[in-house]
């Protein structure tokens, strides 16, 4: 069959990589894609918003799988756009329509779900424009750290935890009344702080059953210790040594299992990925946040130990038998790193020359702010490759990862130097994580 990708950072990388490798796959066409992504198939420009074209690319290419890497198309109602083109009713979306992708778009709704189908998370109050003085008055009756969260999409910015009552009260300012975030900040949740440690759960389902799919857990400050301010993720484990297979029982009956049926009940038609993010609080999950697509860098963690053939839990969505498929998962270790630009995340060079690809052995490299230039390869982002070693365990995949890593050059190359060493010390819950946007 033909599919397209939508994407073109390290995770739509890693989907290429993997989608490329199976028997079921006839052409693989990626939209922008990155230098990485031709590798394993072609890279086109495609206008999602401009209907007509995409339903010729689409017909033309007898395109039977989209698999949609980001967010944003899919809370703007890109597979609305499909589901209502008649002349596309072959076309299978991996992700949900606009409804389902508001678990992303709105963590009052988010929330709301929550509470309404028994799903254990933080207790939370929401607040709109116009309400700025009654949100300053609900923090006399929080507990610091105070959690402020706007609604909307905010590019992983929307989320500020801080001890400080003031700051707090300046953060309800800039939001409600300095519309410092836009529309994603005229609506704020806030939320009780759970004291525990994070990790990110996945599922693949379509819309009846669903498949767990491996546990990781992810890095989002800049520096080492996790200090600094938060980014897209600098690294990523899988699995996880605190999240043993009593505690992802309990994400499976507490968290997915209710999550795929509240959806059903809810009337919500719902198919593709479910990233839930967690806080595992004295060995019980809690739900920090939904996303409705894979993590990044998580997957370029997650899909090198998944064995099974992912066109084929596609091909599960599309004929409604993904519970006839199996999940089969490479029982070794994945340790992510992510080579940033330096800046990062703030502001960064680009155009740097990457050298050393050719010299990795023995590990993964997936490309996300990269150009290409005649055969040179150049830095076009923030969060540059991520490097993925494999090992019998934590400490030989984050020797392996490092190692490689290592190798690869380019001026202002940064990188946490930490990543999974919180994990070789204390194997069991630590306090204090951070709640991710």
């Amino acid at each position: 069959m033909n599919v397209l990708l939508i994407g073109g950072g390290g995770r739509e990388h890693a989907l290429a990589w993997k989608i490329a490798q199976s028997s079921l796959l006839d052409e693989l066409y990626v939209t922008p894609g990155n230098p990485g992504t031709v590798r394993h198939g072609r890279n086109v420009e495609l206008d999602l918003n401009n209907q007509k074209a995409l339903r010729k690319f689409l017909l033309e290419k007898r395109i039977r799988i989209v698999v949609v890497g980001p967010e944003a198309p899919l809370v703007d109602g890109f597979h609305d756009r499909i589901a209502a083109d008649q002349e596309l009713k072959e076309v299978t979306v991996i992700g949900p329509r606009a409804e389902g992708a508001r678990l992303e778009g709105s963590k009052d709704f988010a929330k709301e779900f929550m509470f309404r189908h028994n799903i254990p998370t933080a207790a939370h109050r929401t607040f709109v424009k116009g309400q700025l003085q009654d949100a300053i008055a609900h923090l006399d009756h929080m507990t610091a750290p105070y959690v402020i969260k706007a609604d909307g999409l905010a590019s992983g910015k929307g989320v500020v935890i801080t001890n400080d009552k003031k700051d707090a009260t300046r953060t309800l300012r800039d939001m409600l009344q300095n519309s410092t975030f836009g529309a994603a900040g005229e609506r704020v949740v806030l939320e009780q702080h759970l004291k525990g440690v994070e990790l990110s759960a996945f599922l693949i389902t379509d819309g009846n059953a669903f498949k767990m799919l491996p546990a990781a857990k992810d890095y989002k400050r800049i520096g080492a210790g996790d200090t600094g301010p938060n980014t897209g993720g600098m690294g990523a484990v899988s699995p996880v040594p605190f999240a043993d297979k009593d505690f992802m029982q309990k994400v499976h009956d507490r968290i997915a299992a209710p999550t795929v049926r509240g959806l059903k009940k809810d009337g919500i038609a719902y198919s593709g990925f479910l990233f839930m993010g967690l806080m595992n609080v004295n060995g019980d999950p809690y739900v920090i946040e939904y996303n409705v697509r894979m993590g990044d860098p998580e997957t370029q963690a997650i899909l090198p130990r998944l064995r099974s053939d992912l066109l084929d839990l596609f091909e599960g969505i599309a004929s409604g038998t993904l519970s006839e498929r199996h999940v089969d998962v490479d029982d070794r270790t994945a340790v992510t790193i992510v080579l940033a630009s330096d800046g990062y995340p703030g502001s960064f060079e680009k155009g740097v020359v990457i050298n050393g690809l050719d010299m990795v052995r023995d590990a993964y490299v997936f490309q996300g702010g990269t150009a290409s230039k005649g055969d040179r390869l150049l830095t076009d982002g923030g969060r540059v490759l991520t490097v993925t070693g494999m090992g019998k365990d934590l400490e030989s995949a984050i020797a392996s990862a490092y190692r490689q890593a290592a190798v690869i050059d380019y001026e202002g190359k940064y990188m946490r130097t930490d990543i999974g060493h919180d994990l070789v010390k204390q194997p069991t819950q630590r306090a204090g994580a951070v709640v991710r946007s």
